[in-house]
């Protein structure tokens, strides 16, 4: 438990996390609830990693600033804009921290930077490779962002549905699994492609993508529980998520030989 808390600690996903609490809980009728979570998860992130020694990052202040001001609002302005905050705080979420790493990356500190030295000896901070690393992650974070904030759009201003099983749900939370994925599969990757002398071609694809059966599996199975998809659709994600976590792990034991 200790090692995988230090793990969260010192990765990017301890700022990312309550800002994703944000935005999937933030659904008509969840406003308060949304807030609240964010504020308290991001709150009490910081003083574990206080408490453990580790070091506050700009994400954490962004975070809990952003989170105390929606409080704030929330409290004071009128019902209905509470209702309009209550459709669109989730996108509203994922547009804020979209502009925030695209500004760490236009300022040329990338937000994952200060994670990423807490991990890596001193000697590589400035090599022209870990550097690309951080850019590059920091501009699939940003994408995910983005990419999450205009299928949230989608939902409620096209559908007219703010709750909608794929753009409130599946699709948001897919792109956080897939950066999230990309994170610890990209830094390997790449140093795999610039060592030459390796011979390596860099990190299997399927480390990249080993999440995606078991999350399509999981997204069947609530979506027809819940009724959210139709009968035949929710048992096909269901035999696709199956047979993808077969094939998965087929590929893995056969990277692994090789």
């Amino acid at each position: 438990m200790t090692k995988f808390l230090d793990g969260y600690l010192e990765s990017p996903l301890s700022g990312i996390a309550p800002w994703v609490v944000m935005a999937v809980l933030s659904t008509p009728g969840h406003f308060e609830e949304a807030v609240c979570a964010a504020l308290g998860l991001t709150l009490l992130t910081m003083w574990i990693n206080r408490r453990r020694g580790g070091t506050l990052h700009a994400l954490d202040f962004y975070g809990a600033a952003f989170f105390v001001v929606l409080a704030v609002i929330g409290l004071a302005v009128p019902a209905d804009t509470v209702d309009w905050l209550q459709e669109w705080a989730g996108e509203l979420s994922n547009i804020a921290l979209a502009v925030f790493v695209i500004a760490t990356i236009v300022v040329r500190r990338p937000f994952t930077l200060p994670y990423a030295k807490e991990q890596a000896p001193q000697e590589h901070w400035d090599s022209p490779l870990f550097l690309r690393v951080n850019y590059v992650i920091s501009a699939v974070w940003a994408a995910a962002f983005t990419f999450s904030a205009v299928v949230g759009f989608i939902g409620n201003a096209i559908l007219n549905d703010p709750d909608n099983f794929w753009t409130g749900w599946v699709l948001q939370l897919g792109s956080i699994f897939f950066a999230v994925a990309f994170t610890g599969w990209y830094p390997d990757h790449a140093t795999a492609r610039f060592d030459e002398q390796t011979g390596d071609t860099g990190a299997s694809l399927v480390k990249l993508f080993d999440w995606l059966p078991m999350f399509v599996l999981i997204a069947g199975i609530f979506g027809w529980v819940t009724d959210a998809l139709p009968d035949l659709v929710g048992i096909a994600m269901i035999v696709v998520g199956i047979a993808g976590n077969a094939v998965v792990s087929k590929l893995s034991g056969a990277t692994e030989k090789v």
